[in-house]
């Protein structure tokens, strides 16, 4: 069976076509360009895959979920610049005859990892997964249900203490400033110290700020939702990056609730090379074609 995944995130396109295994068997990148390219060109990868039964989107946002709503299947209000109030799903149904399952790219990869932990017997019923990197978001599962109704979370613009050490930068977020993502997404790099993330060692002070910021993100959800897992994302993020939340993040618990071992709480992506939004998509589809 041959299902079809698309991860639309605001720099490239990554298309695939995989089966009810959730192996990837065709993939393409196509960069982010302009809506009519992007979508022309996402359109005529799949159309060379005539068995092509279902297709997952896992998409940037901010995206309508709302199956009710006139707007279902749009990305909405984002600061992309040219894509706002696009018709993602309604362009790809003009051409594609198929099922197409519609949610935001944070969602995608959390279901990839809760099916990989099911996959492996991890006896995971909940899970939250962020990705840091030019943006952050996060998706949450319960019980294999994505959490949101009225939309997706936003959880990258959650507010947080501020770090005694940087109360003088702004922030980067245009609707915000120093939300979530306008203090530890990529970008904050270059604004801070004039020079991307890469090339700043892991013993500059800024990931400890950073860690610290992550780590309250991480103590909101876990004290919210109690999941089992907490997976990070993202090119901002290492394992040894990582190794600081955990720090932050147990000073901040102080053994208030148990959550197990950190290094098995507060985890790095099971799926590797970042695709886990690809997998996850493959179980959506599935699902999708199954309904």
């Amino acid at each position: 069976m041959q299902l079809g995944s698309i991860e639309a995130g605001g720099t490239k396109f990554v298309c695939a076509i995989g089966n009810e295994d959730y192996q990837t068997k065709d993939k393409v990148r196509i960069p982010t360009t302009t809506p009519e390219e992007t979508l022309s060109k996402t359109i005529a990868y799949f159309k060379q895959f005539p068995e092509l039964k279902a297709i997952a989107i896992s998409s940037f946002g901010p995206i309508e979920l709302r199956r009710n709503s006139p707007k279902y299947g749009y990305i909405t209000n984002t600061p992309k610049p040219g894509w706002a109030n696009t018709d993602f799903v309604g362009r790809l149904k003009q051409e594609l005859d198929v099922p197409m399952y519609w949610t935001s790219d944070v969602n995608g990869s959390a279901y990839g990892e809760y099916v990989m932990s099911t996959l492996f017997n991890e006896n995971i019923n909940s899970l939250v997964y962020f990705t840091i990197g030019t943006g952050v978001g996060a998706g949450a599962i319960i019980n294999g249900h994505f959490v949101g109704s009225l939309g997706h979370p936003e959880m990258g613009h959650v507010r947080l203490k501020r770090h005694p050490d940087d109360l003088d930068f702004a922030g980067i977020c245009p609707f915000h400033g120093d939300c979530l993502e306008g203090l530890v997404s990529g970008p904050t790099f270059d604004a801070r110290l004039g020079k991307p993330g890469k090339d700043v060692p892991l013993t500059d002070h800024v990931w400890d700020i950073m860690a610290y910021y992550v780590a309250q993100a991480a103590l909101q959800v876990t004290l919210m939702m109690r999941p089992d897992k907490i997976v990070f994302g993202g090119g901002v993020v290492s394992e040894a990056f990582l190794k600081k939340v955990r720090h932050e993040f147990s000073e901040l618990l102080n053994d208030y609730v148990n959550v197990g071992k950190l290094t098995d709480y507060i985890v790095m992506p099971s799926v590797k090379d970042n695709g886990s939004a690809t997998l996850g998509d493959f179980a959506l589809a599935l699902n999708e074609y199954n309904k």
